[in-house]
């Protein structure tokens, strides 16, 4: 069974703290965090939510819409803004960077990951296997 939250976004100041707290929100009411294994998924959620806003905020325009579906093992997440430029790394990826790691952590954490234009901006996308 397919569910989805769509939430529209304003940028500035705190916009990647609420779009953590609405990832949160949705994800207590869909998933029961009882086994480590399935906190940890969700925790992944969490960290990319945050990273792929931080991205939108610093390099993409403003984030104007977090979407989140849930299907079967699986949560998908897209994080819409006004900028037309994709994600790319910055260069190879070094772990003391205090930046730059979004990309790498989003090969790393998620099941799969893009992006695809949206008008004038564009959406991000990820999905991550949660545990039954």
């Amino acid at each position: 069974m397919l569910q989805s939250r769509r939430f529209p976004l304003e940028g500035g100041p705190g916009a990647v703290g609420r779009c953590r707290d609405l990832t949160r929100r949705v994800l207590d009411e869909w998933f029961t965090p009882t086994r480590p294994s399935r906190r940890v998924a969700l925790d992944d959620v969490l960290l990319l939510v945050s990273e792929v806003v931080t991205n939108a905020c610093t390099h993409g325009g403003t984030p104007c819409e977090l979407r989140m579906d849930r299907g079967p093992g699986r949560v998908w997440v897209q994080i819409s803004d006004t900028s037309a430029a994709g994600p790319r790394p910055i260069g190879r990826h070094r772990p003391a960077r205090a930046f730059g790691h979004g990309v790498y952590l989003l090969e790393r954490l998620s099941a799969e990951w893009g992006w695809v234009r949206r008008g004038t901006g564009k959406a991000v996308w990820f999905a991550v296997s949660i545990p039954e």
